[in-house]
């Protein structure tokens, strides 16, 4: 199992909900993270208990609609020096749910494939030469079991956009100590999932960080929170490792 001790980690979305608990759990282990969200004022109070744990942290702020923003927040992370070695591409954005699907807008695809497939990429292509230079590198790019829905077309599009290209990425690093791999949190009661969620945003733990902890050199799965239920992370990490890459 990786340690993370004195690593860094950009964690996005990490104001709230999932994100926020990521941000906790790899803090808790030693990881000093970066924190990104829509205004930095947001993530004031989590730098404050990211500071009582005794790491360091450091907030950027990005409007990941925006490709110019999303370059600006990479070059501000560049700017700052320090090398990441893990990232969490946690946020995302469920635009819409259309009763009345057969008049989904264009901007339901433009927008949801913007925030939810393109800026993680972006993240990604910027993290991955120098982590391959590194020899060391996990990223986890975060997707939906959302299925059969045509009411939410923009957003479930853009999450199978994003599987696509992540386990595509992930076959020209096998056998690496980079690993790009994909989680799935379930449906919980946060600002995306909404209060009529079955689960807790506090299930998705382990199961949303783990890819972030193998030490297999596999890469392209899926780790599904609901796999990881009530386990601790050493026993989530070995039933993780056990899953087959799809290549």
């Amino acid at each position: 199992m990786v340690d993370v001790n004195g690593r860094w980690a950009l964690v996005t979305g990490a104001a709230r909900g999932i994100g926020r608990l990521a941000a906790l759990f790899l803090a808790k282990r030693g990881c000093n993270i970066i924190a990104q969200s829509r205004d930095n004022k947001h993530t004031d109070a989590l730098v404050k208990e990211l500071g009582e744990l005794g790491v360091k942290s450091i907030q950027v702020q990005c409007e990941l609609s925006d490709p110019d923003s999303v370059k600006a927040m990479l070059k501000a992370i560049d700017d700052i020096g320090v090398r990441v070695d893990i990232v969490l591409n946690n946020a995302g954005m469920q635009i819409a749910y259309r009763t009345d699907y057969m008049a989904t807008p264009v901007e339901d695809y433009t927008v949801s494939f913007m925030i939810n497939t393109v800026s993680p990429m972006l993240i990604c292509y910027h993290f991955l030469p120098k982590m391959i230079e590194n020899g060391f590198g996990r990223i986890v790019n975060t997707t939906s079991g959302i299925a059969l829905e045509p009411e939410q077309a923009g957003y479930s599009a853009s999450k199978a956009a994003l599987n696509k290209v992540t386990i595509d990425i992930g076959s020209k690093l096998r056998d690496t100590d980079v690993l790009i791999n994909l989680c799935d949190p379930g449906w919980c009661r946060t600002d995306l999932g909404g209060p009529n969620a079955p689960n807790a945003p506090e299930s998705a733990i382990p199961g949303v960080i783990v890819g972030a902890f193998v030490d297999d050199k596999k890469s392209g799965r899926i780790f599904s929170a609901g796999q990881f239920y009530d386990m601790t992370l050493e026993e989530a990490v070995k039933a993780a490792e056990g899953m087959d890459s799809p290549y």
